[in-house]
């Protein structure tokens, strides 16, 4: 169900002890194998309660980590409260405690970043913007100082565009330009731990400021800094 994209490993629990999951006409159970050429089908209250599913996008400040909370610093969840809900959130939902209930980082920002952090209960989401196989586009704003004297050359920013290896591989062509004199727009259709910052360091450029502005279609706007808004109906990855 996960590897065809249909839900999370979670969700496929939930829905086959729910009794809405049939194989090739039988009703599921779990730990059942499959022949990948079955035909699984999927009850439509599944869909219903997925669509149902919450999903937050939080503009991280830098101070505060993505995940867990780790050497005394907070985790970004503890932001999604009430009190910090964004006065433009045009979502129309009403907010509700049952809400924040396996609510979960779709990605991550390092502590030193800010701007666009994803939370979520649904794991189509989750599956679309985390992992190696990914290829939903990720913009980041990068001040940056060049570590040696005179302009950044342009073969520097050709090889941010295409030619770096990270952790023995080789990574994905990348979109890269100059914003003003001294900030880059990166977009990228991956996420290797510190990428942009490694990447910057391989060729001779220090990273002063970065700032995720957008994933997929969705964009960061005019969010504040440590506010929150519920990602609209119209709007996708």
């Amino acid at each position: 169900m996960t590897e065809r994209g249909l839900c999370s490993r979670r969700e496929a629990d939930e829905w086959i002890e729910a009794g809405w999951v049939r194989i090739d006409g039988q009703m599921a159970v779990l730990g059942q194998r499959a022949a990948a050429d079955v035909h699984i089908a999927i009850d439509p209250r599944a869909s219903t309660e997925q669509a149902q599913r919450m999903t937050v996008l939080l503009h991280k400040p830098i101070g505060v980590v993505s995940g867990q909370a780790e050497d005394g610093y907070e985790p970004a969840i503890t932001l999604v409260k009430p009190a910090n809900r964004w006065a433009g959130d045009e979502s129309g939902v009403v907010f509700h405690p049952g809400h924040l209930r396996h609510l979960a980082p779709a990605g991550r920002l390092d502590i030193d970043s800010t701007g666009l952090l994803v939370f979520t209960q649904d794991g189509r989401i989750a599956k679309r913007l985390v992992g190696d196989e990914t290829r939903v586009e990720k913009e980041y704003l990068v001040r940056v100082q060049h570590l040696h004297e005179g302009p950044v050359p342009e073969a520097a920013l050709d090889r941010l565009r295409h030619g770096l290896v990270l952790d023995n591989v080789e990574l994905r062509p990348a979109r890269v330009s100059w914003q003003n004199e001294d900030q880059l727009r990166i977009v990228l259709r991956e996420g290797r731990k510190r990428q942009i910052r490694r990447m910057c360091e391989l060729v001779g450029l220090a990273v002063l400021g970065l700032k995720r502005v957008r994933i997929g279609s969705v964009v960061l706007g005019q969010l504040p800094a440590g506010q929150w808004r519920y990602l609209r109906a119209d709007e996708r990855f």
